[in-house]
């Protein structure tokens, strides 16, 4: 028996010192979320000593600025149902002693900066089925993370403006649709188009035509202020405002801000049949899905036929899709001739 409890003892022996030397950051609790080793390897990605955290139930203080459990204090405390509260991106290896896989961006207070963790935990019991450990080991993915992230950048980003593609418009579109069908709340979109921009290049060239737009680029993005808001070059010298929760009313205030802050710019255009500065027409419209609505394309071609009618009215101007009757109406009395329907836009 006494020789059973020495091999025991030199075999717990050995385990502890090779964890302290595995070249992966790797860190044990016991079930009461203890710290029982902080590996060399984890001092150097943390920060932080064995010594602050080792007996304590403080580790978490190396890796956030909150307290919030990490992957390992979620097992010993057998709740796998908190994973999605804590990690974007987690995958269970099995629930009966295999553990659970997670990644996130960990703040590392000692460090002063940001890291990409990927983490695996997994329990450690004894014969009778009793937990006796958790162990975490964890992997810096940080710069691998961030390449991947600059790669997505590049496939949704405009390379000339930076604002957000035609391709991520279209996702965008059909995600926040699908998103006001289920809360019914109305979505606006705005069509946003550079008046006589043609005459424009022609008149100042393509190098001058693209720092205006990338200016107007700058203007549009910056009404662009909520989460879920969008700002895009559509194409050519057209952007599109995705404005989710927000009626026609509002949009077209946000439409007015944008065309009156581009007149301010006060960009030279001087072209035969324009204006002295750079302007903009702007087509507005807001819808809540309905049942019978299978996509977005009424939405799209009342935004487009709004931005139609302004360009044909005068342009300078923000026309909603929901006033194009009255401003028809208006013009029948006049005697002007009422520019004609047209769908362009399809999503």
């Amino acid at each position: 028996m006494a020789r059973s409890r020495k091999t025991v003892d030199v075999a717990d022996s050995y385990a502890v010192r090779l964890m302290q030397h595995l070249v992966v950051p790797t860190f044990v609790i016991d079930p009461k979320r203890r710290v029982v080793i902080w590996n060399r390897a984890c001092e150097r990605l943390t920060g932080v000593a064995a010594a602050e955290v080792t007996g304590t139930t403080k580790h978490w203080q190396a890796f956030y600025e909150t307290r919030r459990p990490c992957l390992a204090d979620l097992i010993a405390l057998d709740r796998p149902e908190q994973l999605p509260q804590y990690y974007s991106e987690y995958a269970a290896r099995g629930h009966n002693g295999l553990g659970f896989s997670a990644e996130n961006w960990c703040v590392m207070p000692k460090l002063g900066s940001q890291l990409y963790l990927a983490i695996d935990a997994g329990p450690i019991h004894d014969e009778a089925g009793h937990l006796i450990a958790v162990v975490e080991t964890l992997r810096d993915l940080t710069d691998q993370k961030r390449a991947e992230t600059a790669l997505k950048e590049l496939a949704t980003k405009d390379g000339l403006t930076g604002l957000s593609n035609r391709r991520a418009f279209d996702q965008m579109l059909m995600t926040e649709w699908a998103r006001a069908q289920q809360t019914q709340k109305p979505m606006a979109l705005l069509f946003v188009d550079v008046d006589h921009f043609k005459l424009f290049n022609d008149r100042h060239g393509h190098q001058t035509g693209d720092e205006c737009l990338r200016a107007i680029a700058a203007v549009v993005s910056r009404h662009a202020v909520r989460p879920l808001d969008l700002a895009s070059r559509y194409g050519g010298e057209e952007f599109a405002l995705i404005l989710p929760d927000m009626d026609g009313e509002a949009a077209c205030a946000v439409a007015e801000d944008i065309r009156t802050a581009v007149i301010a710019l006060a960009i030279a255009h001087g072209a035969d049949g324009a204006r002295d500065h750079v302007t903009l027409s702007v087509g507005v419209a807001s819808q809540i899905p309905g049942e019978a609505d299978g996509g977005p394309d009424r939405l799209l071609g009342a935004a487009d036929e709004a931005l139609y009618a302004a360009k044909r009215l005068g342009r300078n101007r923000v026309i909603g899709a929901d006033r194009l009757l009255a401003e028809f109406a208006g013009l029948r009395r006049a005697g002007v001739p009422v520019p004609a329907p047209i769908r362009r836009k399809t999503a």
